[in-house]
């Protein structure tokens, strides 16, 4: 799981890292609120952990930016608020969650891991992801094409599959190279980029009516042509 965290208390923000870490997630951490809102969007995560109090901007003003992009990616807050109201205020807000500090590390990791798969659909991450003219099928690493099979290399089909699930959403080099080589795999993001270039000849991509756009020292999206 990759995780945004907004946090500018050192400690806070120390103990919150150790704890994605330790359970084997990545996180970036960010002090402002500006800085954070500009990171979402170069990066791509999986869920964004907020603390209220911020030295530029109120943590729910950074949600409310956030859902003015109508990006609906799971949001936690974890701040030491903890009156009904700021949780009503929250939730109100757009927030998924709602813990306060300081969390225990096991109750923070299960609910983090709660959101990421409701935002993936209870039990979809195994079943059949039909994209005309292509079927995935996750259990057996296989696509079909007008229903016949496709040769694909494990990596080829994990990455068409993140993509084809992700339509029209700018995917980061980072979260591509981690959610299909590992989280501390030591590969060059220009094996990124000779995949992503023979998943569009394998698939032929542009004659059955898509297309991969590379997005400059960003990433890249899965977009339908016309």
């Amino acid at each position: 799981m990759r995780v945004g965290l907004l946090e500018d208390d050192a400690d806070h923000a120390a103990a919150t890292v150790r704890t994605l870490q330790e359970a084997g997630h990545s996180c970036e951490l960010f002090a402002r609120g500006e800085t954070f809102l500009r990171g979402t969007l170069h990066e791509t995560f999986d869920v964004l952990i907020l603390d209220w109090g911020l030295p530029d901007m109120s943590g729910v003003k950074v949600l409310d930016a956030i859902r003015l992009r109508h990006d609906n990616i799971p949001v936690l807050f974890l701040t030491s608020r903890d009156a009904e109201q700021d949780v009503v205020e929250a939730l109100g807000h757009g927030a998924d969650d709602f813990l306060v500090k300081p969390a225990r590390p096991a109750e923070l990791l299960a609910r983090l891991t709660a959101l990421k798969r409701r935002a993936d659909g209870a039990g979809a991450a195994a079943q059949p992801l039909s994209v005309p003219p292509f079927v995935f099928d996750p259990a057996a690493s296989s696509v079909k094409l007008h229903g016949e099979p496709v040769e694909l290399t494990l990596r080829q089909f994990q990455l068409a599959l993140i993509l084809f699930r992700n339509v029209g959403r700018l995917l980061s080099r980072a979260y591509l190279l981690e959610a299909v080589w590992g989280l501390n795999a030591q590969v060059q993001t220009r094996t990124l980029d000779i995949h992503v270039s023979q998943l569009r000849a394998v698939l032929n991509l542009p004659d059955n009516g898509w297309r991969i756009t590379s997005v400059y020292a960003h990433g890249y999206r899965l977009e339908p042509l016309g």
